[in-house]
């Protein structure tokens, strides 16, 4: 086997949801981040090979000039997807964290939490993707904005960060080129002086190597194999194969690698992810799930929106992060669907436009982009739900961590353990409790990872220069707009309510509602009308029910569910 068989390429899931898409702030550069691996090495095991959140705390708070929420929110973000934490481990942190409401002893037990150190440094240095300008600035190394696209920025804290990279996911192809770029800068930061080669010269003097953690960390972002072979193997272990530890630049002896063989050795065997958006549409299955009330439509009312998948592609014990579903397109339908293949996918909606779309099934992640005057119930999300231009949307998601970038007039009905992320670009975006359950979700929640406590729905992050305190782009849902949210399929399961307390000012408007209902339906009861009266107050009330449905637009909507639940909801 030569060297030329071996191929690497870049994981999707860090970039795409392990990234926050705007620029970060400008004292986390690769200066300040190669001053951070010095200083919590100085620390002792505090800071190396596991970094504390104690340590970080101090790095970022009174060096860097970070806020306390954003040094958290890089430092959980990171944990959990260099981790990947079981899911009763997740919930179990969370319960504990919602438990403590005292603000001090909370910060204590956070600072008790650990990270690996070089994992951390590369999960910092990835943010610079949103720093650079993606054409020029990978090739030159020019920082992005240079003064003639300043018109075309926003800012973290009035830092700078391409506007584009906040309406929408950088794609693979973007990935690809940062690393390709930028692979010496990341090994540099992980290097160390080799001892062997001290001491023998000025040529020799900056000599570096990797070790085998070092390597294995880079792993975090990136995956390989051997061609003739499907199998996934950690990029250690390929690094260390007899045919390439040549060009990968291993020594044996000393148990460590050069790092810039090891760099040079990484460029030459990238190739595109096989598991990315391209792949999936070029050799994915096409998926023939049916449109809700679809046979009542001629197709020549409207445009079947097109899903595909890679499922029969990706390994299985390879699937979080790489198993995709892909929904392009989907106009003036509604899907429903819960099924093995959807089960712990990344689900990519794109440019959905009038429809409603239910993913009842435990999902990995979800990003749904550019879509219109759309509602979409998502299952428990293991990781991220990623919004980013859309408009008039609806979301209903629990989910471990939920961003929205360069959307507008957007409810967000979330469960989330974690503060929902706001990111530029925003307008009129409102925030309510999740308001809706089927019968598998509580079964759905533990595979997910999702418990019921605690829910920060309604404290988002804002991040980026267009937050201000006397205008904020979002607001909470008013009491007197919320209403809770039927799922319209049976199900097999024992979820027989909303898993999550409401909060007391909407569960009271329910049940004033409620009340009124009773009141109505014994007025009714107790009127004493004839037969024919009956008929004729039934007839007039529907008459204008159906007013309500044409003039409201929740006709169309409900002439979409006409289909038996056995054709739309499947166990497979």
């Amino acid at each position: 086997m030569s060297g030329k068989s071996v191929s690497v390429w870049v994981k999707a899931e860090p970039f795409s949801y392990g990234t926050i898409p705007v620029a970060p702030h400008p004292r986390l550069n690769t200066t300040n981040i190669r001053k951070i691996v010095i200083y919590s090495k100085n620390k002792g095991s505090a800071g190396f090979p596991f970094l504390s959140y104690s340590v970080w705390q101090h790095i970022a708070c009174n060096k860097l000039h970070l806020s306390e929420d954003l040094a958290w929110m890089y430092f959980h973000t990171c944990k959990f997807f260099t981790e990947n934490p079981s899911p009763i481990e997740c919930i179990e942190n969370d319960e504990i964290m919602s438990t403590i409401p005292d603000k001090q002893e909370r910060n204590k037990v956070m600072c008790q939490k650990t990270v690996s150190l070089y994992k951390f440094v590369i999960y910092l240095y990835m943010q610079q993707l949103y720093r650079m300008s993606l054409r020029t600035s990978l090739q030159a190394g020019d920082e992005w904005p240079s003064t003639s696209s300043s018109n075309n920025t926003c800012e973290l804290d009035g830092r700078s960060t391409p506007r584009g990279g906040t309406t929408k996911c950088l794609d693979d192809h973007s990935h690809f080129l940062f690393v390709q770029n930028h692979i010496g800068e990341m090994t540099e930061l992980l290097a160390e002086d080799d001892d062997k080669m001290s001491g023998m010269g000025p040529v020799t003097a900056s000599v570096k190597s990797l070790s085998m953690e070092a390597v294995g960390a880079l792993g975090f972002i990136l995956a390989g194999r051997i061609d003739t072979s499907s199998s996934l193997i950690p990029l250690q272990d390929l690094a260390c194969f007899q045919p390439v530890q040549y060009k990968s630049g291993y020594s044996k002896s000393s148990q460590t690698f050069s790092a810039r063989h090891f760099a040079m050795w990484v460029k030459d065997c990238l190739v595109q992810n096989p598991f990315n958006v391209s792949a999936c549409i070029a050799s994915g299955t096409r998926l023939t799930w049916p449109f809700v009330g679809e046979e009542h439509k001629s197709e020549h009312n409207h445009k079947r929106g097109k899903i595909a998948t890679n499922a029969q592609h990706v390994p299985k014990e390879h699937v979080r992060g790489n198993k995709m579903i892909i929904m392009s397109q989907v106009s003036k339908q509604t899907i429903a669907r819960s099924s093995g293949t959807l089960e712990m996918s990344t689900v990519k909606i794109h440019r959905s436009h009038h429809s409603y779309i239910y993913l009842l099934s435990p999902l990995r992640s979800v990003t749904i982009e550019k879509c219109r005057n759309t509602t979409l119930i998502l299952g428990p999300v293991e990781a991220t739900v990623h919004v980013s231009g859309c408009e008039n949307v609806s979301i209903i998601a629990p989910c471990r961590h939920f961003m929205i970038s360069g959307s507008t007039l957007c409810t967000l009905y979330l469960l989330t353990p974690h503060r929902p992320l706001i990111l530029s670009s925003n307008d009129t975006i409102m925030l309510a409790p999740y308001h809706t359950h089927y019968a598998c979700l509580e079964e759905h929640m533990a595979k997910s990872g999702i418990g019921t406590q605690p829910n920060l729905w309604d404290q988002p992050l804002c991040i980026g220069p267009d937050h201000r305190d006397e205008q904020p782009v979002w607001q909470i849902l008013p009491e007197s707009e919320f209403y809770s949210f039927s799922v319209p399929f049976q199900m097999q399961g024992s979820t027989k309510s909303i898993p999550v307390s409401l909060p007391f000012a909407y569960q009271k408007e329910l049940n004033k509602r409620q009340k009124q209902i009773d009141t109505w339906q014994h007025m009714v009861k107790d009127a004493g009308l004839s037969k024919e009266q009956r008929q004729e107050f039934q007839a007039l009330v529907e008459s204008r029910f159906h007013i309500w449905l044409a003039e409201t637009g929740h006709k169309r909507e409900l002439d979409s569910l006409v289909v038996p639940l056995q054709n739309t909801i499947e166990k497979s």
